[in-house]
């Protein structure tokens, strides 16, 4: 008398063995070469970045050098990693990193003179927005530029360092 095999076992007599049909699907490839996704995460890294840095300036009463690579760097690596190696994305973090870094020197004033004055950081950014672009004019020195290329030059070298 012979014994017949279950369909679900495999032949060789191995039971762990896998079955050819239960093979899973691949997952599916991570979102590449994506410009306008890679723009979009550049943008989102930048406004947090830049609340950061202007944190830190209001917390430091100081522009920190480093922090302004840092801010770069992050835009520069959300564009290269999430849009891929497209030509346009170093240009558009560098150029994002300028805005980014110019805009938490801004929010850093602020909270300095929100500080200073008693009220809310909001309202000295939404009342008195002309002050603080006029302050920050009057308190840019060389070295505030030098913190804006070194921030672009960061994000344009993260780029295309992450797309790589």
């Amino acid at each position: 008398m012979t014994q017949s095999v279950p369909p679900s076992q495999p032949t060789d007599g191995n039971p762990f063995a896998q079955q050819p049909d239960a093979v899973p699907p691949a997952p599916p490839a991570p979102a590449r070469n994506n410009i306008a996704l890679g723009i979009v995460a550049a943008v989102v890294a930048a406004l947090v970045t830049a609340g950061i840095y202007g944190g830190i300036v209001g917390a430091t009463e100081y522009e920190i050098g480093y922090a302004a690579v840092g801010v770069g760097f992050v835009i520069g690596l959300a564009a290269g990693k999430i849009g891929g190696a497209n030509p346009a994305l170093p240009v558009v973090s560098a150029i994002l990193s300028l805005g980014a870094v110019y805009l938490g020197q801004l929010i850093g004033f602020a909270a300095i003179g929100a500080d200073e004055l008693g009220v809310s950081l909001t309202t000295v950014l939404t009342d008195h927005f002309d002050v603080v672009t006029k302050v920050w004019s009057e308190e840019a020195d060389a070295l505030t530029f030098v913190f804006l290329g070194i921030g672009a030059f960061a994000a344009f070298s993260g780029a295309k360092k992450a797309a790589a």
